[in-house]
């Protein structure tokens, strides 16, 4: 069968025919196959979608929180054709220009004394090998995680994941959960951001205790919790961090695969506070997620431990050309066209002001939490009892009201459990941004009958 075409808009019984071919031959993921109707996409650009009836979605998903540089990047899809023209693929084993230059610009912008990158398929991948790394470069075997958490969906990844997905997928051993800080549903009583960091890093200094120092290999903390809530630490907190892996020789290790390359308006979400990690696993952002890839920046010591030691790991695409050539293409862009400074800005100066403003007008919203183009609203049926709008590892009918409402206003939601993520491009312009606001405006208009406080 050949590619398809390109289409031209509108064409509704082309997309009924995509559909139908999904149903038939697409098996998807984190799904009850039956109970799914997925939209077929007929194009996208910038930070717009299209579906086959040519309606227009302003994308505040960016995907699953990965097209930073937005859709159909010009410079990212010619050196993807060009790479693909000159070597489109080779052996790991072997040296590579291009992965060279890609690593270099990945290094740069990390902390010094982190001169060398593991290259992955994605993100799950790049938390499997940094904890293998972890633990091999420490002797130790545990590892520990936040209960609110996603890392992903390979072996000892979905075990350090918190969240319910991990469940049915408990076949790892050595990990520990336990709680972060998220001063809006404390668990530890707090009432103010300095008692939740506080008490948050008592906690996590007892579980190592309790589990005994010496038995653990790492801690492994997303640098702003994402798929979770967008919980941003306390002032303090990955510093306290810092301090007892310090204190008790574990490393840390940063999940950066969603909050990292600009998404947090910093190249590193880590890097809006005062420490240093010793490992960074990253994909997503890296090149948009428009080729397969994510890696592991080590620190010089931990690079240092494989010298002459065998690194028992390894991935027939590690470093693929064409992912290396949109790494350095995507990164580039980065550069010459401030998109890190665009996403700080748009996040100081349109998403946050304007989500407060719409929290004041919608008491729906609970709370609001976020920075740059990373943002999440905690929603709420009543502000008193912050009951949450569906229930922990579910959804409700309002949460599927909302999602609906947004869909048929032309804007394209992220949500889990009870919170709607406002995750668009790091490219998104000021005006998009209003826009997006303004649908987000009406869509709580709509749904406010969901409401049962007083």
């Amino acid at each position: 069968m050949p590619l398809p075409e390109p289409v031209q808009l509108p064409d509704a019984e082309r997309g009924a025919k995509a559909y139908a071919d999904d149903r038939a031959h697409v098996f998807h993921s984190w799904s009850a196959q039956g109970a799914i109707k997925p939209l077929p996409i007929a194009r996208t650009e910038g930070t717009c979608i299209w579906d086959f009836e040519g309606n227009r979605y302003l994308d505040f998903s960016s995907q699953l929180v990965n097209t930073n540089i937005g859709h159909q990047h010009p410079k990212v899809i010619a050196a993807i054709a060009a790479q693909a023209m000159q070597m489109a693929t080779l052996a790991p084993q072997h040296a590579s220009e291009v992965r060279n230059v890609a690593a270099r610009l990945i290094t740069d912008v990390a902390p010094d004394g982190m001169n060398k990158v593991f290259f992955t398929n994605g993100g799950a991948d790049a938390i499997e090998n940094a904890i293998r790394m972890a633990r091999l470069h420490t002797g130790r075997r545990k590892v520990l995680s936040f209960y609110r958490s996603y890392h992903g969906n390979t072996g000892a990844a979905i075990v350090s994941t918190g969240d319910p997905r991990r469940l049915p997928n408990e076949y790892a051993d050595g990990h520990v959960h336990f709680f972060g800080p998220y001063l809006y549903r404390s668990s530890f009583w707090a009432t103010t951001p300095d008692e939740e960091c506080k008490r948050a890093l008592e906690h996590l200094e007892q579980v190592i205790t309790f589990e005994g120092p010496a038995t653990i290999a790492a801690i492994v903390i997303e640098s702003i919790v994402g798929t979770a809530g967008v919980l941003l630490p306390p002032d303090g907190y990955l510093e306290g961090v810092r301090r007892l892996c310090d204190e008790h020789g574990i490393l840390w290790i940063a999940d950066e695969v969603m909050c990292g390359f600009g998404r947090a308006g910093a190249w590193f979400a880590y890097q809006n506070w005062n420490a240093e990690p010793d490992l960074i696993a990253f994909a997503k952002g890296v090149n948009s997620g428009y080729v397969p890839v994510g890696g592991v920046i080590m620190s010089d010591e931990i690079a240092a431990t494989f010298d002459d030691r065998v690194f028992p790991g390894g991935l027939t695409y590690s470093g693929h050309p064409i992912a290396a050539a949109s790494i350095v293409a995507t990164l580039e862009a980065m550069h010459e066209e401030g998109i890190v400074e665009n996403a700080r800005v748009i996040g100081e100066t349109v998403l946050g002001p304007g989500l407060r403003a719409l929290a004041e007008r919608h008491e729906m919203i609970g709370e609001v939490r976020g920075l740059g183009v990373f943002w999440a609203l905690d929603l709420v049926s009543d502000r008193t009892t912050r009951e949450p709008l569906a229930p922990y590892g579910g959804t409700s009918a309002a949460m599927n009201e909302l999602v609906a409402a947004c869909k048929a206003r032309g804007l394209m939601p992220f949500t889990n459990f009870n919170r709607l993520h406002v995750v668009p491009p790091c490219t998104v312009s000021a005006d998009e941004a209003k826009e997006g606001l303004a649908i987000l405006n009406e869509v709580f208009s709509s749904i406010a009958h969901h409401y049962t406080g007083s």
